[in-house]
């Protein structure tokens, strides 16, 4: 039982991990993307390249999570899980991601 609440931690750490990568990237705040290509800061597509990649992984975690038979939904809204199941970033992802929050802070 001691590996499978390893596994569980493991694949939650790499969910909220996918899903704040996802969120900076929606934010244009600076990811690891940055570091691994910072040329491409230079390039009007960049911002649209580095989501994709974000939402990529975010899809890439919920998978295994999936095969694992985890739970992800709990650490989304509801809205948030149908956009995943949906599988495509349109811009109602872009633009409705953080639902109606007044903040201008998303995520740290």
């Amino acid at each position: 039982m001691g590996k499978d609440n390893d596994l569980l931690e493991y694949f939650v750490k790499k969910l909220l991990g996918a899903k704040t990568h996802f969120e900076r990237a929606l934010d244009c705040k600076h990811t690891e993307f940055d570091d691994l290509y910072p040329y491409m800061i230079e390039h009007p597509q960049f911002f649209w390249y580095k989501r994709y990649v974000a939402w990529s992984e975010l899809l890439t975690i919920v998978s295994l999570s999936e095969d694992l038979s985890f739970d992800w939904r709990s650490h989304f809204s509801k809205q948030q899980v149908q956009y995943i199941e949906e599988r495509v970033m349109s811009s109602k992802v872009l633009d409705d991601w953080f639902e109606k929050n007044d903040s201008k802070e998303h995520v740290g």
